[in-house]
């Protein structure tokens, strides 16, 4: 489809994109279905793998400028082009860490302090400030952030936690630095939405044929 391609092309060429995955069934057989987007088009990409190959070729063989913002799947590490990591995932992750072992205090105190400051992060890109004001408090809640990540822990949790951000910096704080760029992934799991409704109605698609029917005429 040329309109398709146009898509992918301008998906390209934005400076703030989006990605994400999610599993769907053709002719009975797992595969999925990988979204492209940004704040004015989606490109859906139905394939029978989850291997960063796809990423790779929706983007190109070119460094691109600007970002894409994603979950920490290792498939778009390769990608030549900025990464931001989504701060919801690392919000459930944290959770996660505190549901594990909820007696602990050392892990109360931790997500306490940690868990509003990547909320406000994710705050941040929907209110209205001035650039000036923006800029400021996106540094000021970087250093937080960093703050509390670096602190010396005890709870081997804790420490697997704070290796995300220590080994990630370089993919965890581009909407510091570009207020375009939001620190969550929810506009590609939005875009992802109708079709984990249509998967659980349809139960996917009957043929590849299908399949590439419904990746088009869904980004068109």
């Amino acid at each position: 489809s040329g309109v398709y391609d146009e898509l992918i092309r301008a998906f390209r060429a934005a400076p703030v994109r989006f990605a994400d995955e999610t599993s769907w069934r053709t002719d009975g057989a797992n595969t999925w279905v990988w979204l492209f987007g940004t704040t004015q088009l989606s490109v859906y990409s139905f394939r029978p793998t989850r291997a960063g190959t796809v990423p790779a070729d929706i983007l190109g063989p070119d460094p691109l400028a600007g970002s894409l913002n994603v979950d920490r799947y290792a498939a778009y590490h390769r990608l030549a082009l900025f990464l931001q990591y989504c701060y919801a995932h690392l919000l459930r992750d944290l959770q996660d860490v505190e549901k594990k072992d909820p007696d602990s205090v050392e892990v109360k105190a931790f997500v306490a302090s940690l868990a509003p400051r990547l909320a406000d992060a994710m705050e941040l890109h929907r209110l209205p400030l001035s650039d000036r004001q923006y800029y400021r408090r996106a540094q000021h809640l970087k250093r937080r952030i960093v703050a509390i990540v670096s602190r010396p822990a005890n709870h081997p949790d804790i420490r697997a936690y704070q290796d995300i951000f220590t080994k990630n910096s370089h993919r965890l704080y581009h909407w510091v630095t570009d207020r375009r760029v939001p620190a969550d992934n929810n506009a590609a799991e939005r875009g992802l939405r109708p079709l984990v409704i249509a998967r659980k109605t349809s139960f996917g698609s009957q043929s590849p044929r299908g399949c590439r029917t419904r990746e088009i005429l869904m980004s068109v």
